[in-house]
């Protein structure tokens, strides 16, 4: 069964890492495995959460006519943008984890196929996480990018 989330997953972080408004972000596919201390994420295929399930994507699919493969899937591709202060100021936490997250909502709002051929998507949901941490304000926006594609 043929899917499009990889391309998509692929699109988003080639795009987004290229956003020159979110330099200092690290842009991730999926989870890492790293030493890295940035304070400001955004997670493609992952809600940012080491004690979670891993839930990178979700789709259903059914066969539909207006292909020439004949068949749609419905997709549910799961984001994180994540900011970390060093200080308890979460206010500031929680507005920088709106910046990260507006800058997919313009590039979805220009292009909301990102170049690709039969696929449309846009932000579905969001919801906000904060927390205080020994490292501080933390807050993580959870973004649940939704649409549909032909394969």
């Amino acid at each position: 069964m043929g899917s499009r989330v990889p391309e998509l997953i692929d699109a988003l972080v080639t795009q987004l890492s290229a956003d020159p408004a979110l330099a200092g972000v690290r842009v991730a596919d999926g989870p890492e495995v790293t030493e890295s201390t940035a304070p400001d994420w955004l997670i493609v295929g992952f809600n940012g959460d080491p004690d979670g399930d891993f839930q990178a994507a979700q789709t259903v699919g059914g066969w539909s006519g207006l292909s020439p493969a004949g068949r749609e899937e419905q997709l549910q591709l799961t984001l994180a943008a994540i900011a970390s202060r060093g200080s308890t100021d979460v206010r500031a936490a929680r507005a920088r984890v709106y910046e990260i997250s507006g800058r997919l909502e313009v590039l979805l709002a220009a292009d909301p196929s990102l170049g690709l051929r039969s696929l449309e998507v846009a932000i579905e949901a969001t919801q906000l996480v904060q927390d205080q941490t020994e490292q501080g304000a933390q807050a993580q926006l959870l973004i649940t990018v939704a649409g549909r594609a032909f394969t």
